[in-house]
């Protein structure tokens, strides 16, 4: 049985298609292709692939929405857009509904393959080793991440997070009470080969917030000039 990641090539192009599949297929990935919204969900629910690179602007259904779908849907799928829309706010759109990346036409295919190894590496779980005693939960306040079920409650009530979002909290409740400048959080989230914005960063910190904020007081601050901590709220503060 193939251990090669399996990647969904979704694009309404057939030349971007045909370029993809071919390049891919190069370097080892099993491939599989969708010209449609619609075939993409389908083959995403089935075939179960390692990472989707979505075109936006598809037929039928939009890139967008395909990734709102799976993620309401409770599929982990990471996603790396690949579109002509190259305005700010088509990107934070993309990250918003659940997307780890996001790379716009024209494109350099070997950019795109390291945006590709990059996303796998940080949303992959690592390789087995023999007989480890298995990781305990990770615990800070009233949240709790356990890394084997791919879970997060905070007060007991469970939040969903995207692979990024997940590999983010754990990387804070690893560090508690450690200021984290924006450079150590890419690195250890996004891997050194990391060819985007770090302004990624304050982006996900404030999905992660967001999210965590549903349900009791906000746990990850601003330092200013330096970057953030987790830590138990000050009286008085509001960051």
């Amino acid at each position: 049985m193939s251990t090669a990641p399996r990647v969904l090539v979704v694009d309404d192009e057939p030349n971007i298609v045909d370029l993809l599949r071919m390049a891919l297929r190069f370097h080892g990935f099993d491939v599989l292709t969708a010209t449609t919204g619609r075939a993409a969900l389908e083959l995403a629910v089935a075939a179960r692939p390692d990472l989707m690179i979505l075109d936006v602007m598809l037929p039928d259904i939009d890139g967008f929405e395909i990734c709102r779908r799976l993620r309401a849907d409770g599929h982990p799928v990471p996603v790396v857009y690949l579109s002509a829309r190259n305005a700010h706010r088509d990107k934070i759109a993309g990250l918003t509904y659940g997307g780890d990346d996001y790379v716009t036409k024209p494109f350099a295919v070997d950019e795109l393959l390291a945006r590709v190894r990059a996303v796998l590496r940080r949303t992959s779980p690592p390789p087995a080793e023999p007989a480890p005693a298995p990781p305990s939960p990770l615990r800070f306040a009233d949240v709790e991440l356990d890394p084997d079920a791919h879970l997060v409650r905070r007060a007991g009530e469970p939040i969903d997070l995207s692979p990024t979002e997940f590999s983010l909290l754990r990387y804070f409740l690893t560090n508690p009470n450690r200021v984290l400048s924006r450079t150590q959080i890419l690195d250890a989230v996004w891997s050194y080969d990391y060819g985007g914005e770090s302004t990624i960063v304050d982006q996900y910190v404030s999905y992660l917030r967001r999210k965590l904020g549903r349900h009791g007081p906000s746990l990850i601050h601003t330092q200013r000039g330096f970057g953030y901590v987790l830590r138990l709220p000050v009286a008085g503060s509001n960051r």
